[in-house]
């Protein structure tokens, strides 16, 4: 009888893959203290650029502020193409939703919407009402086998993966064996890949609080170990690759095969909304319409959606999608002049303000504010305890003004982040 290896952990009845209780008694007093402070449950009304109206009432009452909250990475979001295409889908159709499932019946619009997607993304694309929704759909599958012959893999999380992935790691646990390990510890996942036959990591190609994963190392690892990958880029979408294709599916093969599926969201840099799963077999495709129970009984993306999402195919097929990602690389490169982060050199959006101190974050945040700057104050459960910090997406719409202004209002308050030169830029792999 085989024994069960060292590297996994025994099975525990409650608490081992969530903790509910603890993590709100723990973050209740930052999330108190970030509402009170006014930087969360924020309203507003979208202007020009990423500037908006704070609050409600009269447009011109409100004070302005520049916003570097939205993961609109390339500017997408109120782009006049899309608008209009939400627009003319749902005055096409004479309708915004269809209550049915989409086993039976679907918007000819969703059918074209992911034709257009599979053949910029050369997989077979399933549009998703949100990305969250389409990782619930494929991992039961998953992890029950069907999309590995029928043996059922070890299912290794990268311990920041994205909650919208580690939030399933129940549902996962009652089809198969579970495990977390440190993030981007390719060594502790070859010992998995080296004592199990089958072996599926899930992780994020570009994850929401900076870095990214090695893909060039995980793909050796599928090479030499038939490692499945379960990659959510959502973060990645759109800013890499000659048709948007993203951070990791840029980096995969023309064909993706049948080790390999991409999350990824229609609503971040694509600019839409919506999510979709990248799929590189006609059976795994059927599977996932078939047996996908949130695809079959959730709703699908609605008409504005779909219209949104069919605009910014247009988009992502002309030569403004490449202006567009050398605008954003541009505005990175200027905030990197000014702020030292971990991320400094990458060429991700994304950026991390170090705090530490959880009251001292949201004071800091809330300055920026006042400052007339909108920007993610970061504390537990999204980052470790002890670990807060400010999060600041880059967008290829920010003016180049208001990033050094915004730089200029951190160094105020923080001289320790002056950016220092960089003798070799960190490569983005």
């Amino acid at each position: 009888m085989r024994q069960r290896s060292p590297l996994a952990n025994s099975r525990r009845s409650a608490g081992q893959f969530r903790n509910t209780a603890y993590m709100v008694r723990k973050s209740r007093p930052y999330f108190d203290a970030a509402h009170e402070a006014g930087l969360m449950g924020v309203q507003g009304r979208s202007t020009i650029g990423r500037t908006f109206a704070l609050g409600a009432g009269p447009l011109d009452d409100r004070p302005k502020l520049v916003d570097f909250v939205r993961c609109s990475y390339l500017g997408l979001d109120n782009h006049p193409l899309i608008v209009t295409g939400a627009i003319d889908a749902i005055e096409a159709h004479q309708s915004l939703h269809w209550s049915c499932a989409r086993t039976r019946l679907n918007f000819d619009l969703l059918t074209e919407l992911e034709a257009t997607l599979s053949e910029m993304f050369c997989s077979r694309v399933v549009a998703c009402s949100t990305v969250m929704l389409a990782n619930l759909g494929v991992m039961p599958l998953l992890a029950s086998g069907q999309l590995t012959a029928g043996r059922k893999p070890v299912v290794v999380f990268d311990r920041i993966a994205h909650i919208s992935l580690a939030y399933h790691k129940p549902v996962i646990a009652d089809e198969t064996q579970v495990e977390t390990i440190a993030h981007n510890d390719i060594d502790a996942l070859e010992r998995f890949c080296r004592e199990y036959p089958v072996v599926a990591y899930v992780c994020d190609g570009i994850y929401s609080m900076g870095g990214n994963s090695p893909i060039k190392e995980l793909r050796e690892l599928q090479e030499r170990y038939g490692l499945f990958l379960y990659i959510d880029d959502a973060h990645g979408i759109s800013i890499f690759g000659r048709q948007g294709e993203g951070f990791a599916r840029s980096q995969f093969p023309q064909v993706l095969g049948d080790r390999t599926i991409i999350t990824a969201s229609l609503a971040k840099g694509f600019g839409a909304s919506g999510g979709m799963v990248m799929l590189g077999t006609a059976d795994h495709e059927a599977l996932f319409r078939r047996y996908s129970i949130p695809y079959a009984f959730s709703v699908p993306p609605n008409l504005a959606a779909i219209g949104a999402a069919l605009a910014s195919c247009m988009i992502h097929r002309s030569t403004e999608l490449g202006e567009r990602q050398r605008r954003l690389a541009q505005r990175i490169e200027v905030f990197d002049r000014h702020i030292a982060t971990a991320e400094q050199g990458n060429s991700l959006p994304i950026r991390m303000i170090a705090i530490g101190s959880e009251t001292k974050a949201i004071a800091i945040a809330r300055e920026l504010l006042d400052a007339g700057f909108y920007t993610s104050v970061t504390f537990f459960p999204t980052v470790p305890q002890g670990q807060a910090g400010i999060r600041v997406c880059i967008t290829a719409d920010h003016e180049e003004r208001d990033i050094e202004r915004l730089c200029d209002c951190i160094l105020a308050r923080m001289p320790d982040k002056a950016a220092k030169p960089l003798i070799a830029p960190p490569p983005v792999r």
